[in-house]
């Protein structure tokens, strides 16, 4: 079958077996935690993706990655969660590699050969909470800086090597700025408690991260130019461009699990594809435009803006094909497998992730009216 065939192939040429490995699982074993879909992720290289080839990465195109990221998503919908996060904060230190001090291109270039797993612990997951507003704040002790928070939840909490977090940094202007903090997950202080309480997406490994008086060299915080403005710099808007565009690829692929098995049914050979197959494909390539944008085009606050028109039209294209894929399995399917009911609970996930269609509705009218881009 041709549907998901050009994600598939993406993803084998960047992680080779991942895609028939976790084929070969049943979903409910996958979806568990721990999943053994993460060290499957690891053996195929996968922490590589978007490690930049200069630093011994893959170097993987925003399409390739996108697709890739549906590829995984159709199989696993826990690990494409997962690996987006872990994706996302390389490409934001890549980035932060451009103007940074040269640790960043060393640790980028250890994610490739070692295999390490970063997980995020960027402000997310509370109703209401701002999406630049971090739980973690910074202070500056002589030589060292001081971190005190916590992240909740915490995706690949309990695989993760480093952990990349928004922290609050006052500076010497008396400003509270957003910076980057690069914490080892072996960092004295650092603790690991269980949050995640349904069994949907458990294998994302979505815990609470804890951090109490951990130092860290200042080499290993990265200070932005955003203050309580919310107005992303550079470095946080390649952050958000990258973060919506994977996570939204990810949830298409889970989306795109539930077409495919109506599309394979008993039966349902001769039947009419596209109410299926439409909203997901238009919502991907609405992804894929932004995603070649981001190879030849400025990122600027535009193109942020078109990624969020992009994964808001994929939620509405998620919540229309989550139900007639159901309705087209049918009751017995239903009664005879958890999969399909996974899957469609699995998809909505999208809705919660930061930053929400509601608390961006006055933003972009906003932006509409000329002002700048606040993320809200």
């Amino acid at each position: 079958m041709n549907f998901l065939h050009l994600e598939r192939a993406t993803l084998e040429m960047f992680m080779p077996g991942l895609d028939e490995r976790l084929a070969r699982l049943p979903l409910a074993e996958l979806e568990r935690a721990p999943s053994p879909a993460i060290g499957a992720f690891r053996a195929a290289g996968g922490p590589a993706l978007l490690v930049p080839a200069q630093h011994a990465g893959s170097g993987a195109t925003p399409l390739q990655a996108v697709r890739a990221q549906r590829a995984v998503g159709a199989r696993c919908p826990s690990l494409a969660v997962a690996t987006t996060m872990h994706h996302f904060s390389v490409a934001g230190l890549a980035e932060a590699a451009k103007y940074g001090s040269g640790l960043e291109g060393v640790l980028l270039e250890s994610v490739a050969k070692e295999r390490l797993l970063l997980a995020s612990g960027f402000a997310e997951g509370n109703t209401g909470q701002h999406a630049l507003r971090p739980h973690i704040t910074a202070e500056r002790r002589g030589d060292r800086i001081v971190l005190n928070g916590r992240k909740m939840p915490c995706s690949l909490a309990r695989s993760m090597d480093l952990l990349t977090a928004s922290v609050t940094l006052r500076d010497e202007d008396g400003l509270d700025r957003l910076a980057i903090a690069l914490i080892p997950a072996t960092a004295p202080g650092l603790e690991v408690r269980p949050f995640w309480r349904t069994p949907v997406l458990a294998g994302a490994e979505s815990e609470q991260v804890v951090l109490t008086e951990v130092e860290l060299d200042p080499q290993m915080v990265v200070v932005t130019d955003v203050t309580a403005e919310a107005v992303p710099d550079a470095l946080n808007l390649a952050g958000f461009l990258w973060f919506e565009l994977l996570l939204t690829a990810g949830y298409l692929g889970v989306a795109s699990a539930l077409v495919e098995r109506v599309l394979t049914r008993p039966g349902g050979a001769e039947e009419d594809p596209t109410p299926y197959t439409v909203p997901v494909e238009a919502a991907m390539l609405a992804v894929e435009a932004v995603a070649r944008a981001m190879e030849g085009e400025a990122w600027t606050d535009t193109l942020l803006v078109q990624a969020l028109h992009a994964r808001y039209a994929a939620q509405d294209a998620i919540a229309r094909t989550g139900a007639a894929c159901l309705a087209a399995l049918g009751g017995m399917a239903f009664i005879g497998s958890p999969d399909g009911a996974y899957l469609a609970a699995a998809a909505t996930g999208l809705t919660f992730h930061p930053p929400s269609r509601n608390r961006m509705a006055r933003p972009l009218r906003e932006y509409l009216d000329g002002r700048p881009l606040r993320i809200g």
